[in-house]
């Protein structure tokens, strides 16, 4: 074969690859923008006063405060449970298990769990937390928001982990080479030195797996359950959007399904928000060091 047979052979093949790729990801797009519009759409008509005002006791005549609130408390004890244990494992990870086989073992079983179903997760919690809380009275089983933040906290984890540890393994090394050659102890080390200069990316990395956890539904079905009415107390019963949305989506009436897509702008607002502030802190660590 010719060197130009062979050359034109690869371009056609090239453009070919480029043209699939193209109208693959233009049909993902579309599809996410099909989503989008149709969330901004009904979602918008069915914001009000009431929506934040009053509570899903009411019906169609009520509101998501209570599932709002709840929703605040319950992601709000997930992430404060996954933070400092993520950071912490994922540093070990980075900077004492680094190329060893525990630390890759560790970061394959992380994988999975990154992975891992949450309806799996829910029910994990749901056995562990949620059935061994029966109440002496009358043996009834236990849903609580503070079972809802652990399942979330699961899901979280490993995002928290693997970021952190990536975060840190792109420290470079000669910052390594140089403290310690100045006798500077390996903790001081890590926490003065590597972590400030990570501290963006692990921060983005918390940011995200808040937006991960924010919109999860199965898990909260089997642990946080639902409430009717307005509480922060995270052992009682506690409401949640994303279970508001699933409850509303399944029943009739329009008033209802105008809930549920309220709460799905909601959370669909607030998910963009957190991406927003993450790409913003990322891109302002990345000017400081330039």
């Amino acid at each position: 074969m010719s060197n130009h047979a062979l050359y034109l052979r690869r371009r056609i093949t090239n453009a070919i690859a480029l043209g699939l790729s193209t109208f693959a990801t233009l049909i993902g797009l579309a599809f996410l923008a099909w989503i989008l519009w149709e969330t901004l759409r009904q979602g918008i008509s069915a914001i009000n006063i009431n929506l934040f005002t009053k509570i899903t006791a009411y019906g169609e005549d009520g509101g998501l405060l209570n599932a709002m609130v709840g929703s605040l408390v319950i992601n709000f004890i997930g992430i404060a449970i996954a933070t400092p244990i993520g950071v912490l494992a994922g540093t070990w990870l980075a900077e004492y298990a680094n190329r060893t086989k525990l630390g890759e073992t560790i970061r394959f079983l992380n994988d999975i769990l990154l992975s891992a179903p949450s309806i799996v997760l829910g029910m994990f919690v749901y056995t562990i937390v949620v059935l061994p809380t029966k109440t002496l009275t009358d043996g009834s089983t236990t849903y609580s928001g503070l079972a809802g933040g652990v399942a979330l906290a699961l899901i979280a984890l490993p995002v928290i982990v693997r970021t952190t540890d990536e975060m840190l393994r792109l420290v470079p090394s000669t910052l390594r080479e140089a403290a310690l050659s100045l006798g500077v102890p390996q903790w001081k080390l890590t926490m003065q030195v590597l972590m400030r200069s990570a501290r963006s990316g692990i921060i983005t990395g918390i940011l995200l797996a808040l937006a991960r956890i924010s919109g999860e539904t199965a898990p909260l079905l089997f642990t946080a359950f639902g409430n009717l009415y307005t509480t922060v107390n995270p052992m009682d019963k506690m409401a949640s959007l994303p279970q508001v949305i699933y409850e509303y989506a399944n029943q009739a009436g329009d008033g209802i399904h105008a809930l549920a897509w309220a709460g799905a702008f909601i959370i669909t607002m607030f998910v963009l928000m957190l991406s927003l502030l993450a790409r913003l802190i990322l891109s302002r660590n990345k000017v400081s060091h330039d």
